[in-house]
């Protein structure tokens, strides 16, 4: 059978009979096409279904919510147009206005010098020896582990001049550290410098993160771990060991000072009162003796013969004393008693008694 057969034209007898079958009737098989049925969109309709997709298109991206802790920066086409504060907040929808949600509010941290790897508990943390290894004024290496808090002061300069955040802060601490250590000597590092150190660094971060323009804050700096190199720690030991020993000596000999000291003022300040009261006391007798001459000069010119007696019977009287004594005198008729005896029995022989 020929494929034009399919194609041939009916005639009138075949039209007004279709299906039946006979020597008129078509030889090829029929196929009908499916009717598929158009719905008629009126005007109406279509305008209220455009406005749908449209409002759930515009809806979404109109409208926008800053939390508490956060601050909106409103870009338009990308140029920075205006700051947002907390709460509802209305641009025009993407890609006319996008908006960046950064929270000003939030403390963050960095670590430099080790990472923490699992929170536990119990912690475990890594070390990072690239980091926290740096030089002393002194040329000697130690190992610095510290945290740094910081905040954003302002998300304009965050969101515009600052593409790697996170490695910015640790770029810059780990350049303030290490200008900060190699000024100092490993001891004040190990040992007394700490404070100043923290102090240091964080302000030499601030000064470059302001000359970058960053719209960081440094909050804290906190030194976490001062050591020597884990290959030197038992030369280290015995350093300090011998440098605690030598404070202790010098301790002690510092608390013996003060205990000594002191009792040798006093000791010497009773020897000085000691010898002003004899200075005084000598003085005094000195004056005593000097008036006690004086009176007996004036008395000795009054009658220099009978004070001249006087005092050679007292004097004898002193150096005499234990031996028995009598005045005689000289002189016939001068008085009753001729022999006069200077004893103990003086009275006896005055008043009559043997």
């Amino acid at each position: 059978m020929p494929w034009d057969d399919l194609h041939e034209s009916k005639g009138p007898q075949e039209r007004s009979r279709p299906g039946a079958g006979g020597p008129g009737s078509p030889r090829g098989p029929q196929f009908e096409m499916p009717k598929f049925k158009v719905p008629q969109f009126r005007p109406p309709v279509f305008a209220g279904a455009a406005v749908l997709l449209l409002a759930l298109w515009i809806l979404p991206g109109t409208f926008y919510f800053v939390e508490p802790d956060e601050a909106g920066v409103v870009t338009r086409f990308g140029k920075y147009m205006r700051t947002t504060g907390p709460g509802l907040n209305f641009k025009f929808p993407s890609p006319v206005e996008h908006v960046t949600t950064p929270k000003v509010l939030k403390v963050r941290r960095a670590e430099i010098g080790f990472k923490i790897v699992d929170q536990g508990p119990p912690q475990k943390v890594r070390d990072v020896p690239v980091e926290s290894l740096m030089l002393t004024g002194d040329q000697n290496i130690v190992d610095i582990d510290l945290v740094v808090q910081y905040r954003i002061t302002d998300p304009v300069a965050y969101e515009f001049n600052v593409r790697q955040k996170q490695k910015l802060i640790r770029d810059v601490a780990e350049t303030a550290i290490r200008g900060v250590a190699g000024s100092k000597m490993i001891d004040e590092a190990l040992t007394t410098g700490k404070a100043e150190i923290q102090i240091m660094v964080q302000e030499q971060m601030q000064t470059l993160l302001d000359r970058y323009k960053s719209g960081y804050q440094v909050v804290t700096v906190q030194l976490q771990d001062v050591h020597p190199p884990t290959q030197v720690a038992g030369a280290f030991k015995d350093v300090v060991s011998a440098k605690e020993d030598k404070e202790r000596l010098i301790n002690e000999a510092q608390g013996y000072r003060n205990a000594v000291i002191p009792e040798a003022r006093g000791r010497a300040a009773q020897i000085i009162r000691q010898a002003e009261a004899y200075k005084e006391e000598r003085f005094k007798k000195a004056q005593g003796d000097a008036d006690r001459f004086i009176s007996q000069w004036e008395e000795y010119k009054k009658a220099p013969a009978i004070t001249r007696r006087r005092i050679y019977l007292e004097t004898m009287e002193d150096v005499l004393s234990s031996m028995q004594k009598y005045i005689l005198s000289d002189k016939k008729g001068a008085g009753l008693l001729p022999i006069l005896p200077l004893s103990k029995d003086a009275n006896a022989v005055l008043g009559g008694k043997k």
